[in-house]
Parts: structure tokens; C-alpha cells; sequence
């Protein structure tokens, strides 16, 4: 267990020279953003990434159950607790972390990332989430693969645990702002030729800025992923959803 003034110093040296860093204690959490969340009390991990990323994780499930990306981050003492917090401007959130104890702390040097390389095709990702969504939201389930309209073709159709319908758009490379009004063309056809509202998320690596504006107005969801390609397969690694809102904590 380390002493908030040693914890201190070894967090404000990673941060610096922008290791990855581990730490492992009991803390409290606070969002306040798009939407507001608090976590209640509990051992978690918080790792912070040389780019500054930061990720809050409970000993279950493979998403954070808060993440922020480019941010600012700083760490100071107050009130009995030791304080990280992480801070954008555009959109103006924020992540506190409130460690009560710290059990343990871990930094290490890490190689430079190199870009990620992609193989495989738009294809081979949709038949591997054609088998299971509920890795990517519980109980989602897959309706229909591949359903064509007059301007184009979905790559999946999904009905939610509630019983909406889901329009899934996969996309290998970096999404653009062209990938996020074909997603919303599809959702809005699907809701006029069903006459119920319809959901659209854009599954896809990395999601332009202004494309992820434009989607967050449109109201449609983005996923992450990181996949490697097995023998024969296309096999998905991870997902990533934005930011939870404050109902996914209640």
C-alpha cells in the first residue's frame, strides 16, 4: 500500500514521462459531460495511457466504465483522498478519481505504437458479428445480413433487448463523415418502411472528429474495435463504446 504523498510522486513521474500507468486501489468516480455519472465506492483499476487516454475498469466486462481520450490530467491531495482528474475543453467533461487507498502502482516504458494495419474485409467483419452481438451490447441479436435499399446495402440488421431495430454499419478503416450519413440513410429507411424508431451504430477502428460531431447529432452510437485475423477467420478482439451515460450506472 503506498502513502498518498508516495503515490503522488510515482503517478506525477509516469505522467511526465508518459508511461503506462497502473493503479490499483479503492476510489470513487465522478463524470461530468454530455451526460453525469458517479461510481460508487470500490477496488478498480485506473490506467493511463502515454497520450494521454485515461480508463477506469472493475473486475468485469471487457468496456471501462469510464474512458477519456486527449485529455488533460493532474493529480493532487484533498480531503483524505487522492485526486486524479482527467479534463477536455471541446466537448467540456471531466473524470475525478477519488483514491481513499492505494493498494498498488505499476509504470512501464512502452514501445511507440505503430499504425494499425488492417486485414481482412468489411465482409469477414460482418459475418463475425453475424454470429454474436452480445459482446458489442447485451442482447443485441441479428436479424438479417446484408439488407439492400434503393441507395445502397446495410451490412446488418439487429433487434435490441427492448426490441428496437438496430442498423449496423461496419467499416475496416477510419470512418469519415460519409460513413455516418450512409448510417443515417439506412436507419431513417428501416424506420419508414417499419414505422418505429430505428438505432444505428457505426462499428469501425478510429472515427473522424467531425464525423463523430455529425453522428452525435444524427443521435447514432460509434463502437471501436480491434481485430486480428485468425486462419481462416476475422476474429474480433475488443469493443469500445462511448462514453456511458449516467442510466448505464443505475
Amino acid at each position: 500500500m503506498f502513502s498518498f504523498g508516495q503515490a503522488r510522486q510515482r503517478i506525477e513521474e509516469a505522467i511526465k514521462g508518459k508511461q503506462m500507468l497502473l493503479v490499483v486501489g479503492n476510489c470513487y468516480v465522478e463524470y461530468w459531460g454530455r451526460a453525469a455519472s458517479k461510481l460508487p465506492k470500490g477496488k478498480r483499476l485506473l490506467m493511463i495511457k502515454g497520450d494521454s487516454s485515461s480508463a477506469i475498469h472493475q473486475n468485469r466486462l471487457l468496456r471501462p466504465t469510464n474512458y477519456m481520450m486527449n485529455a488533460r490530467i493532474s493529480c493532487e491531495e484533498q480531503d483524505n483522498a487522492l485526486v486524479l482528474s482527467a479534463k477536455k475543453l471541446k466537448p467540456k467533461e471531466s473524470i475525478k478519481v477519488f483514491f481513499y487507498r492505494v493498494d498498488d502502482i505499476q509504470s512501464y516504458e512502452m514501445d511507440s505504437a505503430a499504425d494499425l494495419r488492417l486485414f481482412g474485409s468489411e465482409r469477414e467483419l460482418s459475418n463475425e458479428l453475424m454470429k454474436d452481438l452480445s459482446f458489442l451490447e447485451e442482447g443485441l441479436k441479428p436479424l438479417k445480413q446484408e439488407q439492400a435499399f434503393r441507395k445502397g446495402i446495410a451490412d446488418l440488421i439487429a433487434e435490441d433487448k427492448d426490441g428496437n431495430i438496430v442498423v449496423i454499419e461496419v467499416k475496416r478503416r477510419k470512418a469519415d463523415f460519409s460513413a455516418v450519413t450512409q448510417l443515417q440513410r439506412y436507419a431513417k429507411q428501416v424506420e419508414k418502411i417499419n414505422g418505429v424508431k430505428t438505432r444505428g451504430i457505426l462499428v469501425a477502428p478510429e472515427i473522424m472528429k467531425n464525423a463523430r460531431d455529425l453522428l452525435e447529432n444524427y443521435g447514432l452510437e460509434y463502437y471501436s474495435f480491434d481485430f486480428e485475423i485468425g486462419n481462416p477467420k476475422t476474429k474480433i478482439k475488443g469493443v469500445q463504446k462511448k462514453q456511458p451515460t449516467i442510466t448505464e450506472f443505475m
